[in-house]
């Protein structure tokens, strides 16, 4: 870590859902950045060499007694910083300002004026920008070491500057998406700030990754789902431990139409990995029977694969690994950062392993965000229709059925997310969205079906655009086109009567229904 963040920027993780993003973003620019714990020293920090230090935001409050703290040395020494939301607030803090629970609550976007064009704001052109708020608590006052940068309605103290000091303060969210020129305000910070050198690209980490699991030492045990992350992360292990490798598929009777043979064929044929398919659908099927709760659900199908792939390499082992195609939002969204979060849900790749499994786990992306591991896919040869598949739930449909997990509401689920994308697919539109899909729950309404009316189900398409999962928008598609989605899904579909188009974006909703 160290040696890799020299001329980098540490990102110091309080615990906030955007922590790993801003590495992300940073990383856009070409610049090395890795997440390191809140308290870790100055000391520490200048021996990694690092450019600069991000102080990324988080749940808690900064006057509360167990607030997470930084090391004081750093708001003394000459290191640059951006402090983003809590950190922004531990840097007034830090400086003798003072922070309160605001009169009212920012969430969401805002209009910030830009008082001071240079430093973060170079180059903006740009009088107003509008950015992503999420704060309970901002600055009341802030020290008179400190200039005011930009201001928004609720928040006079949106930026700051310390005089004489490369240190700076944003109350908004500059990685978040939703934030107008928010890039380049990172971008001003890293180059016209910490100076740094753009290092990082997905051709280095594809060489030191295979550098890497070449390696390992015995067999290696891939569990593969027919999406681009295992794709991905299958391709990686066969280019460096070759026969090695032995992959296998997992039918949990929970998966899109067709996904058995579709790994079979790329995997199997196209890239020749050693697959074996597994049908457990019965078994799954049969643990979700009655369970309601949708992080009970994951975790029930967490353990199922746990136990799966363990009766799986006991069978056609040993095998000394475990590898899984983990990312940085399912290390995140699970409670697994280097900083204090929060678990927004738990994923069946992460939270679902026992603690006692028989073989290492190994996650060559858990570093990386989806758009990156696009990125290396398409380095490696990997076929567009593989790389740009949208993303699928590890948790399946399991987690697109709200409720009880039923046969009837899976089928429902299956033929109406199939329509879903050979419709957007006909018209263009598959390859430029992000994620879309439907989702179904015990909700039934009356519909009109000939000359009699009938109670049915209410299916919910979701479309979103997005990056890195991290954020998301709904996308906003013609209405000719949900008309055709709405009408081939109340005529194809058995049981369904009505068609909902959700219109709620990442946050305050996550992309899947649960």
């Amino acid at each position: 870590m160290e040696h890799e963040l020299a001329g980098g920027i540490a990102v110091l993780d309080f615990g906030g859902q955007y922590a790993h993003l801003i590495c992300r973003r940073i990383r856009a620019l070409g610049v090395y950045s890795a997440l390191v714990p809140h308290d870790t020293p100055l000391a520490q920090l200048e021996r990694m060499k690092v450019a600069g230090v991000v102080l990324s935001g988080g749940p808690a409050s900064v006057y509360s007694e167990r607030a997470p703290a930084a090391d004081p040395e750093l708001f003394e020494g000459e290191l640059p910083m951006l402090g983003i939301c809590y950190g922004y607030q531990l840097m007034v803090r830090a400086h003798g300002g003072e922070v309160a629970r605001a009169d009212r609550r920012e969430y969401g976007r805002a209009s910030v004026k830009v008082m001071e064009g240079g430093g973060l704001f170079d180059g903006l052109g740009a009088e107003k920008i509008v950015c992503w708020m999420s704060h309970s608590d901002s600055p009341v006052r802030i020290p008179s070491t400190m200039q005011v940068l930009a201001a928004s309605e609720s928040s006079p103290y949106a930026a700051v500057k310390l005089s004489g000091s490369p240190q700076f303060g944003v109350q908004f969210h500059p990685e978040v998406s939703h934030t107008e020129k928010g890039q380049a305000v990172l971008s001003n910070f890293i180059f016209g700030i910490c100076r740094a050198e753009k290092k990082w690209s997905m051709e280095e980490f594809m060489r030191t990754s295979v550098e890497s699991l070449s390696k390992l030492e015995g067999r290696v045990l891939c569990a593969v789902s027919g999406g681009v992350d295992s794709s991905v992360t299958a391709a990686l292990l066969h280019r460096a431990v070759r026969n090695r490798l032995r992959s296998v598929f997992i039918d949990t009777g929970l998966l899109r139409e067709g996904e058995a043979e579709r790994v079979r064929r790329f995997l199997g044929q196209e890239l020749g990995v050693n697959v074996a398919v597994v049908d457990a659908s019965e078994r799954f099927l049969t643990g979700l029977e009655g369970v309601r709760d949708p992080e009970q659900k994951r975790k029930i199908v967490g353990k199922t694969f746990a136990d799966v792939f363990e009766e799986f390499a006991r069978d056609e082992g040993p095998f000394a690994y475990l590898a899984q195609g983990t990312l940085y939002p399912d290390v995140i969204e699970s409670g697994r950062s280097t900083g204090p979060a929060s678990v927004i849900k738990t994923h069946h790749n992460v939270g679902g392993l026992p603690s006692d499994i028989s073989m290492k786990v190994v996650e060559p992306l858990r570093e990386l965000y989806k758009d990156e591991v696009r990125e290396l896919g398409s380095l490696m040869g990997l076929p567009k229709g593989v790389v740009d598949r949208h993303p699928f739930p590890g948790p399946g449909l399991a987690v697109r059925v709200i409720g009880e997990v039923t046969r009837e509401k899976l089928r429902i689920c299956r033929e109406s997310s199939r329509i879903v994308e050979k419709v957007l697919e006909e018209e263009g539109l598959y390859g430029r969205v992000w994620q879309a899909f439907a989702y179904v729950g015990d909700d039934e309404v009356t519909g009109v079906l000939g000359d009699e009316r009938k109670l049915g189900r209410q299916v919910t398409v979701k479309v979103v655009e997005s990056v890195d999962a991290m954020t998301a928008d709904w996308s906003r598609l013609d209405p000719r086109v949900l008309e055709r989605i709405s009408s081939a899904i109340t005529n194809e579909v058995s049981g369904v009567v009505a068609v909902a188009y959700s219109i709620s974006s990442k946050p305050p909703a996550t992309i899947e229904p649960q």
